[in-house]
């Protein structure tokens, strides 16, 4: 339903891979069979104990030169790279016990970046905060909905040594990292697969800015984590105010830099009185816009990381028909959609995005329910989402719903993760990846192996 970009890998598909191996471990046995399957029945009577030697000769000689003969043997290393590319990231793990050399494939940075963009079923993870604590429980969200899926949800905690004396807050994701904001002037990166985490004080930065005493997420107008690729840096971009006059800057963390940005803002920095993180996708960070005087969805703002400019994404006619129409944005499968809620026909609407920037690719999608929040795309097909309506001190619960054969799922979470639950709780999404966060300089390079809470 959704046309996946990844499947233009010229690649095989894993299962064509199975197949190869199979009729490649079989090919001098079906020779074998082929020779002594047609003789004539004079033959058949002269070669009968010839065969059943034959055979056991074969099958003896099998056994030793198997015994003999490693993994790397049999299968070609190009071939087992390939595999490897195509293994969900909750598996991984057990591949690097195989040998030094997988284990060295594995944890190679080339390795990871690659496995990112070709994984055919990337998986995403999703921590939920239930309260104002540093607990939280990470769901494996493609996998909650099949067999033995409590096995699928672990309690983790937050990266901190000690639960902070002021609280903390989410940021929002990028490439497998989850960044937090802690008070009173901290950043955490953090890596939830491969534990990696590492703590930036941005304190002094904001002297350097002129900026007053800021923090996140309460003080910035806007505010959004992404990725630089063409810097190989990963960027927090802020726009706030003090003093009448607005700021847009942008703190760089592998350099912990702080710059001060010159692209001007489109429009009066108010506009976003929901305050909601940026969402990340195709190099730009996104936010939904609103009307100045009204508060209705109006445009989707990007801002550009390479080329540090702004612009602007129009929303479906049909959608900004509606009027004081509010929506959220979210990244199904690696597209831009919105997410937006009729409750006179009591439907959500999901508007995609098939074609970045071209605006007559939007297409819309119907959910037959009401308050359903697309988390991610699972298999290209079916839609994630949590159901904000489960009241409090109640099981959480999801729901999948599947494009192609327009069927809806629920699934009820443990009950643990309803009790003492006094509100809604924050939830973050991510992909999962083993990516290592690049370092400025040589006598770091150590520092994503540690393991050390912060």
């Amino acid at each position: 339903m959704f046309s996946n970009s990844q499947s233009k890998n010229p690649s095989l598909p894993f299962p064509s891979l199975v197949l190869y191996f199979q009729s490649n471990l079989k090919f001098g046995l079906s020779e074998l069979i082929y020779e002594f399957s047609n003789p004539s029945i004079d033959k058949r009577k002269r070669l009968k104990h010839t065969v059943n030697k034959t055979k056991e000769e074969s099958t003896i000689e099998k056994k030793m030169n198997h015994k003999s003969k490693s993994i790397h043997d049999i299968l070609p290393l190009d071939l087992i790279h390939i595999i490897l590319l195509r293994v969900p990231i909750r598996h991984l793990a057990c591949f690097r016990c195989v040998s030094k050399l997988w284990c060295s494939l594995i944890s190679d940075p080339n390795f990871a970046e690659l496995h990112l963009h070709l994984s055919l079923a990337p998986t995403h993870g999703c921590l939920v905060r239930l309260n104002d604590s540093v607990e939280a429980y990470l769901i494996h969200l493609e996998e909650v909905f099949n067999g033995d899926n409590y096995q699928l949800m672990k309690e983790v905690s937050f990266p901190f040594k000690k639960q902070p004396p002021s609280g903390f807050c989410v940021m929002g994701s990028c490439r497998g990292f989850v960044l937090l904001s802690r008070e009173p002037y901290f950043f955490v990166v953090w890596n939830p697969v491969t534990g990696f985490r590492k703590r930036i004080s941005y304190s002094c930065m904001f002297h350097r800015s002129k900026l007053r005493c800021l923090k996140f997420p309460r003080d910035a107008h806007l505010y959004g984590f992404g990725y630089d690729a063409s810097r190989d840096d990963y960027l927090f971009v802020v726009a706030s105010e003090d003093g009448g006059c607005q700021h847009l800057d942008c703190l760089c963390l592998r350099t912990n830099s702080w710059i001060s940005l010159d692209a001007a803002l489109p429009k009066p920095l108010d506009f976003m009185k929901r305050r909601p993180p940026g969402l990340f996708l195709n190099d730009s960070i996104h936010w939904l816009c609103y009307s100045h005087k009204e508060q209705y969805s109006e445009s989707i703002l990007t801002f550009d990381l390479k080329e540090r400019s702004f612009s602007n994404i129009s929303l479906p006619e049909q959608l900004r028909m509606h009027g004081r129409t509010t929506a959220t944005i979210v990244t199904l499968g690696g597209y831009l959609a919105l997410n937006y809620q009729d409750y006179v026909e009591r439907k959500t609407h999901i508007w995609v995005m098939k074609e970045y920037k071209v605006h007559s690719s939007w297409t819309l999608y119907e959910i037959p329910c009401l308050e359903f929040e697309p988390l991610c795309l699972s298999n290209g097909s079916a839609i994630i989402a949590l159901d904000p309506t489960t009241p409090v001190c109640e099981p959480l619960k999801f729901a999948k719903y599947n494009i192609r054969e327009e069927l809806l799922q629920y699934f009820t979470c443990p009950p643990h993760l309803g009790q003492e639950r006094y509100f809604f709780p924050s939830y973050t999404v991510y992909t999962e990846s083993l990516l290592l966060f690049p370092n400025d300089n040589n006598k770091h390079k150590n520092e994503n192996k540690t393991n050390n809470f912060i």
